[in-house]
């Protein structure tokens, strides 16, 4: 039996959290076998790019002839197997960096296909499928379908036959506001290699929000065009304060690059002011922080799992992101493991989540997130809509032993509000 000191919990919930790591324990050893090929692919690409103190410093102005920018374009593209990169603390969010990469890629008259169904509730105003005059891709002429998934998977068949006329098919790897699996690499790269094959000249955007390093690859690597992604989510560790990635094809990402500037300057200006440091660091850290992530989600589904709700993945299952979806039944509980979440955050632990009017969603969201960055969901976070099935997404921890002490909270709080016994 652990020593219960600093926290005061259950001693029989102490006893399911053993249990709870031992069921773990061998998928934490494959998330520290990947972690390792990830931490060497990155130091790697840092060593062949000659990094130095210089390339820390950050420029004003326009930002001409920044080293330090450029140099860590080039290591984002290393590291996810492609050609080129657009990592800029100038995106102000990962839907900010889709949405660039959609008005880059895409022109009047074009077809837009989403692979994945209905797209995160966040891009639905960027496409057109909500809100109207507000300059949506759909103002200004480009249409867009999608297709529905198939039993949790893309529906090839149904992809190939609606992307004759596509410009660009867009894919969600991870699971949003859904319980639905996250997308693997493998499935994706089959995916765009069946499209490509039929239709050379198309696009394979992919949303890799909270992918990036669960796998030894990336879509890039096997086949997608572009990748984008925020920096204060995996590949941020936890240290980037903000920004998101494009990443991918060359022509594509200057394409992107117009697009965040204007057309014929696009990557040679944009100033990084003080947060070179921040984004190296952090990209340097991302591999181990993401594993601290996901053994996390799987602590947490193997102990929920005990306390009888349902876990998305299951603890046993291969994870291709780091969300744990936990279906919690009822507002009550959802409300209580927030709170819970919430006491064991270092910052603002003594702050009560409420729902809220969250901007970009069509219902009240419930967050809990004390994290030293605003938002930032690869520190240990929990959201939800007020919706049924009632479930919760909880995503990040930067260290495993922090972020199990905030699973064991919340799960104590979510016991005494329910009158439960363990």
């Amino acid at each position: 039996m652990e020593t219960n000191s600093q926290f005061q919990f259950d001693p029989s919930l102490l006893t399911l959290a053993e249990n709870a790591e031992r069921t773990a324990a061998a998928a934490f050893a494959k998330i520290e076998a990947v972690e390792r090929r990830n931490a060497e692919k990155v130091l790697g690409a840092f060593i062949r790019h000659g990094v130095s103190a210089a390339h820390l410093q950050g420029s004003t102005g326009y930002g001409y002839g920044d080293r330090g920018r450029d140099t860590l374009d080039e290591i984002y593209a290393e590291a996810f197997g492609c050609e080129d990169a657009l990592v800029r603390s100038s995106l102000a969010s990962g839907t900010h960096a889709l949405a660039v990469a959609l008005f880059g890629a895409l022109r009047p008259g074009d077809l837009l296909l989403s692979l994945t169904g209905k797209p995160y509730d966040t891009l639905e105003e960027v496409i057109g499928l909500r809100g109207e005059g507000a300059g949506s891709l759909r103002d200004f002429g480009v249409r867009y379908d999608e297709v529905a998934l198939r039993n949790g998977k893309i529906d090839l068949p149904a992809a190939l036959e609606k992307a004759a006329g596509a410009k660009v098919c867009y894919v969600q790897r991870s699971r949003g506001y859904s319980l639905r699996p996250t997308l693997s690499v493998t499935e994706i790269g089959e995916a765009a290699r069946a499209l490509k094959a039929k239709y050379p000249d198309l696009i394979v955007m992919v949303d890799n929000c909270y992918g990036e390093f669960v796998e030894e690859r990336e879509p890039t690597d096997v086949g997608a065009d572009l990748i984008i992604g925020s920096l204060i989510k995996n590949p941020g560790g936890a240290i980037a304060r903000t920004g998101g990635y494009i990443a991918g094809r060359r022509d594509l990402v200057e394409l992107c690059s117009y697009r965040l500037t204007t057309p014929g300057t696009g990557k040679e200006i944009g100033c990084t002011l003080d947060e070179l440091r921040n984004l190296y660091l952090g990209f340097f850290l991302a591999p181990t922080v993401v594993a601290s992530a996901l053994k996390t989600a799987v602590f947490a589904a193997a102990l929920f799992e005990q306390l009888g709700y349902k876990a998305y993945p299951s603890a046993l299952e291969e994870r291709h992101d780091i969300i744990q979806a936990l279906c919690l039944e009822t507002p009550q509980a959802l409300t209580a493991f927030c709170e819970g979440i919430q006491s064991g955050s270092p910052v603002d632990s003594m702050a009560t989540p409420e729902p809220w009017d969250m901007p970009g969603y069509d219902s009240q969201v419930i967050m809990a997130a004390g994290t030293f960055t605003l938002g930032a969901s690869i520190e240990l976070s929990a959201d939800a809509p007020m919706r049924e099935p009632f479930a919760v997404w909880m995503q990040g921890g930067i260290t495993y032993p922090t972020a199990r002490i905030g699973i064991l909270l919340a799960a104590q709080r979510l016991v005494k509000k329910l009158g439960r016994t363990l």
